[in-house]
């Protein structure tokens, strides 16, 4: 059976080029950076031209790129990192309801040692209100933390409003744009921002490979103990296939945003519009305009949406809830919820992510199997 995969925003191929410029970095190229021989000295100097083209990719500087294992590292790094570091001048971050685990984790992580956290609601597509974050702000407001565009919903966010309004009232901006980067031309300077995570995976990269951008001069604290590596903000042996190959396909996903997204939005619009002609009792999360061109989250009223995707998962098809699946119990997804999905139509939900290996022929699979199984089961 052939396999159609509809879940990029969990996680991608890795781009053949990519993986063709890593391989020497796993057994010819192996020497460890710390190291004072050549094949040492070589990789050091291999990885700050890695370094140097991400810092391109994102218009900042070379010294301002971390290199971390994944998105959730980065995301710690970053709030604990800023939160400690600059307690003295406050303790109250704002953030959403809608961010990854790795964003509201950490928020209620830092709660126990007295910060505390705004976490602004959305409004029914997703998007924050920019005069209640105004508001939110203090004197105590060291951070705002906002992600760039929703993993589940696909949402994105009004962040260069966001970062000017960080920047007038000297607040630090952090933005998780894992979901971003490789959708979105992402420069750093243009949108005020102040910190970034992104992880290789969601981008044709290599898994165990993130990336944490800090603007100099921003004081944070190390969160890894051990040697020197990274600036002496993260311990560790660097990963330097991880550290190529995340470079590559930030390089490559650059070069190709706009015919990417061209294609995979065609798809997405194709989808939607046939499940809107074939389907009754759907409701379609997030907003249609201000939104990644390839994801599409529906709720399909009176459909267990862990039944779905298992039947989906017969027919070939890989995609998700938007939810977390635990043992086979699927909870309502925390989006949905927080955009004011009712509970029980949050559990029916279904989200689609397109990428740049799906056909027309493959959505018309995936439109043709889901009006039939929705259909069925309802029944």
């Amino acid at each position: 059976m052939k396999i159609r995969y509809f879940d990029h925003s969990a996680t991608t191929a890795v781009d053949k080029e990519v993986l063709e410029a890593m391989i020497p970095y796993f057994s010819e190229n192996y020497g460890n950076p710390s190291s004072v021989y050549s094949i040492g000295k070589e990789n050091k100097e291999v990885i700050n031209i890695s370094r140097m083209k991400i810092a391109t990719i994102l218009n900042c500087k070379v010294n301002e790129i971390y290199f971390t294992s994944c998105g959730s590292e980065s995301d710690n790094l970053i709030l604990k990192g800023i939160a400690f570091a600059n307690k003295n001048r406050g303790n109250h971050i704002i953030t959403t309801q809608i961010e990854h685990p790795a964003i509201l984790n950490t928020c209620k992580f830092l709660e126990k040692f007295g910060f505390r956290v705004t976490y602004l609601r959305p409004n029914s597509k997703g998007i924050i209100d920019i005069k209640e974050l105004e508001r939110s702000i203090t004197k105590n407001t060291i951070l705002i933390s906002v992600m760039f565009a929703n993993n589940e919903i696909g949402t994105i966010q009004p962040i260069k409003e966001i970062g000017a309004i960080a920047r007038k009232y000297g607040i630090y901006f952090h933005t998780d744009s894992v979901q971003a980067i490789g959708n979105i031309k992402v420069d750093v300077k243009e949108y005020n921002i102040d910190a970034i995570s992104l992880s290789g995976h969601k981008f044709y990269g290599p898994k165990g490979i993130g990336v944490a951008y800090v603007r100099e001069n921003i004081p944070f604290m190390r969160m890894q103990d051990g040697g020197h590596q990274e600036k002496d903000k993260r311990a560790g042996t660097e990963n330097v296939a991880g550290i190529v190959g995340i470079a590559k396909a930030m390089e490559i996903a650059d070069e190709n945003l706009e015919g990417y997204n061209r294609k995979i939005k065609n798809l997405r619009d194709f989808y939607v519009s046939e499940m809107v002609k074939r389907v009754p009792y759907i409701r379609i999360n997030g907003d249609m305009e201000n939104r990644l061109s390839g994801n599409a989250n529906i709720c399909f009223s009176g459909v267990d949406g862990a039944k779905l995707l298992s039947e989906l998962d017969k027919k070939g098809i890989c995609a998700s809830s938007g939810s977390a699946c635990s043992a086979g119990l699927l909870t309502p997804s925390h989006v949905l919820l927080a955009i004011g999905v009712p509970n029980n139509l949050a559990r029916s939900s279904l989200r689609i992510t397109f990428g740049k290996e799906n056909t027309m022929e493959d959505t018309q699979y995936l439109v043709e199997n889901i009006e039939e199984i929705v259909n069925n089961l309802r029944k």
